[in-house]
């Protein structure tokens, strides 16, 4: 390699070392990255090299306090070879819109450049454009009623997020639900799950051996303690999930037997309760109808979801929940028929004429 192509090989690699503010690097950092990568390179020489380079690009040293470093400014814009194809600023964009919720917060901060770039990729696109009008074309919608998400403060969502990526404890003052004032909790971190429209930390409480679900926007306080996070032994993300933790119940399942009418339940062929579901046509409960049977996490998402379909489904086993959404319907029959003046059986609800996404 001759001496021309060393030289643009180490500064290359230079500015690659350095990152963005407020994050900085020490020239023996460099010096010691650049040798990672076989690139023999003095103290002197490198800070020469850094003088140079920051009349050309954006990198600032600061000297505020010690260590000395050296860092990009924070608006620079995302200085890298290649450049962005528009199938990658596409992703990036995109990216940026799911998955900033569930992202560190100093992920974030590293990553905005390459949003930016990405932006200002898309923007040069020459119109028509037709694949930069992608991002027009494409929508994730949630399954149920469409909520507002509740504000998460930036401070507690990142402090939170920082905590996580570096399973450390925290504090914080949490609300609990339906209270006026917060509480003081010492919590160990443990995941971060986006559900529907609202964002959830799991953690342990102090140092008890299970966990709890905290909605981040009833976080009003949050501080990073010293000690590690410690997670149960066990803790499994996935297995959490597949036990319904996240639609609320206790972890215990049940084997569900319903009898849908009027073709309410032909999604199920296509996108199934669970592994073992069973699907049969009922042909004497009439046209349209079948008998499913499936095990699955008896949650409270599991009723809701069975009262969405109104007088389209029937619980046949088990009993108990059987007996629990038949009370329920008499209740709302009750209900309806006291403000209508009417028989209960009268105004006893059904979905049976509403057209959607089961329908």
């Amino acid at each position: 390699m001759s001496t021309h192509h060393e030289a643009f090989y180490r500064l290359w690699h230079l500015l690659r070392q350095i990152p963005r503010y407020p994050q900085k690097v020490t020239t023996s950092e460099i010096e010691h990255g650049l040798a990672a990568l076989g690139v023999s390179v003095s103290g002197r020489t490198l800070q020469r090299d850094l003088q140079d380079l920051s009349r050309l690009f954006p990198i600032v040293a600061d000297e505020r306090s010690k260590p000395y470093g050296w860092s990009w400014a924070r608006e620079a814009k995302c200085f890298d070879l290649p450049g962005l194809s528009l199938e990658e600023a596409l992703a990036w964009v995109l990216v940026e819109q799911h998955l900033r919720p569930l992202l560190p917060a100093s992920a974030m901060d590293h990553l905005q450049r390459y949003f930016q770039a990405a932006r200002e990729r898309l923007d040069a696109e020459p119109a028509p454009g037709r694949r930069r009008n992608w991002l027009h074309k494409i929508r994730s919608v949630q399954p149920t009623q469409t909520l507002i998400p509740p504000e998460i403060p930036a401070t507690i969502q990142r402090t939170v997020s920082e905590a996580l990526l570096q399973e450390r404890q925290l504090e914080v003052h949490y609300r609990k639900k339906g209270q006026q004032q917060a509480s003081l909790y010492r919590v160990h971190p443990l995941a971060l799950v986006l559900r529907g429209s609202v964002l959830y930390l799991q953690a342990r409480l102090f140092d008890y051996p299970d966990t709890r679900i905290l909605a981040l926007h009833r976080i009003e306080q949050a501080c990073i303690l010293e000690p590690s996070a410690i997670a149960p032994e066990g803790f499994d993300l996935d297995e959490q999930a597949k036990r319904g933790v996240w639609d609320f119940g206790s972890g215990a399942h049940l084997r569900l037997r319903l009898q849908f009418r009027a073709g309410k339940g032909e999604h199920l062929l296509e996108t199934p309760l669970s592994p073992d579901q069973k699907v049969d046509p009922t042909p004497g409960g009439g046209p349209g109808c079948l008998a499913v049977t499936a095990t699955v996490a008896d949650t409270p998402q599991l009723r809701w979801w069975l009262l969405g379909f109104g007088a389209g489904v029937e619980v046949l086993e088990p009993a108990s929940l059987r007996d629990e959404l038949a009370q329920e319907t008499r209740r709302m029959a009750e209900q309806y028929a006291a403000s209508a003046n009417l028989e209960p059986d009268v105004a006893a609800p059904s979905l049976h004429g509403v057209s959607g996404p089961y329908g």
